[in-house]
């Protein structure tokens, strides 16, 4: 037997294999295809105080490598979340996760707090590479003033785990991480989507209604694994590392790296078990190279160069 679990605090993950916001839906979608309860846990979509349309079409392109998105945060709230969505799922035999976003930081400080006293979510992933309004459309995440702001007044109503996620467009990136554990987070997640654009040249006009959007999927996995070991190397707190994980492979890398878990996301689009399959190929590599605890190759990179 392999021991797979891995923990944020007192809060126990029976693996380390979770499935990224806003591609896995709230876990219902995928019910047809897999047994949800099986992985370590899931970060359901993005989720506003109110409703969002997110915005106008197209806007997801296919790139070399990758895929671009500005789908926009499309959710219908808060309050559908709790009265139509949470009652479905939550007797999930896993640990629920729910991805938060705002405009303001009074945004954020009303969600966690609705969702603190949801008995059956025992963590958010702050997401702080939404604008922010008051200045300017500014990310929260690529401000190091905004990023302290949010995760300060969030910590402050929030008692259940913190997890931060962070954006990979700013300078240094440890900056950040380190803000996150001086600010009382529990743990860090990163990386979120690289801002990119596409051009339709048929069209002659661009391929996104935005312009601009979030790249996504195995283009980005060499920038989202360098982040990953910096900040691993850099903080405390356990790191949850994600960004163009598609197979066993690409997830090992960033176990042996210094993230204690890892996210599925643009994979599941190609493949809906796809995070069923990585996870049972970390326990088949475990076993072939003769460990016991997955805990043992978390990091092992740095302990070996």
């Amino acid at each position: 037997m392999v021991n797979l679990g891995f923990s944020i605090g007192e809060l126990q993950f029976k693996n380390p294999v979770l499935t990224a916001s806003g591609i896995f839906g709230y876990g219902q979608e995928f019910d047809d295809f897999l047994d949800v309860s099986r992985l370590g846990g899931i970060i359901v979509k993005g989720t506003t105080l109110e409703p969002r349309e997110g915005n106008l079409y197209p806007r997801m392109a296919e790139t070399p490598s990758g895929m671009l998105n500005a789908v926009g945060l499309q959710n219908k709230g808060i309050d559908y979340f709790e009265k139509s969505i949470y009652p479905k799922i939550k007797g999930y035999n896993t640990n629920i996760v729910v991805n938060i976003n705002g405009s303001y930081i009074d945004d954020y400080v009303a969600l966690s707090s609705r969702i603190n006293k949801l008995g059956k979510i025992p963590a958010i992933e702050l997401n702080i590479s939404c604008p922010n309004v008051k200045m300017g459309g500014m990310a929260f995440g690529t401000n190091p003033k905004s990023a302290r702001e949010v995760i300060k007044a969030v910590r402050a109503v929030y008692s259940k785990k913190l997890i931060v996620k962070l954006s990979p467009n700013v300078t240094n990136i440890v900056d950040f991480a380190r803000i996150a554990e001086e600010e009382g987070a529990d743990s860090i997640s990163l990386i979120n989507t690289l801002l990119g654009m596409s051009v339709d040249v048929k069209k002659m006009k661009p391929s996104l209604s935005t312009v601009t959007g979030g790249l996504s999927g195995p283009a980005i996995k060499p920038v989202a694994l360098r982040m990953v070991w910096q900040v691993a190397n850099a903080v405390k707190i356990p790191v949850i590392g994600l960004g163009g994980i598609m197979t066993t492979s690409d997830a090992l890398e960033f176990l042996l790296a210094g993230a204690s878990a890892i996210q599925v996301g643009t994979a599941s689009f190609i493949d809906p078990q796809a995070s069923i399959k990585i996870l049972e190929g970390i326990e088949k590599y475990l076993v072939q190279k003769g460990f016991s605890d997955i805990r043992e190759i978390i990091g092992y990179i740095n302990r070996k160069t």
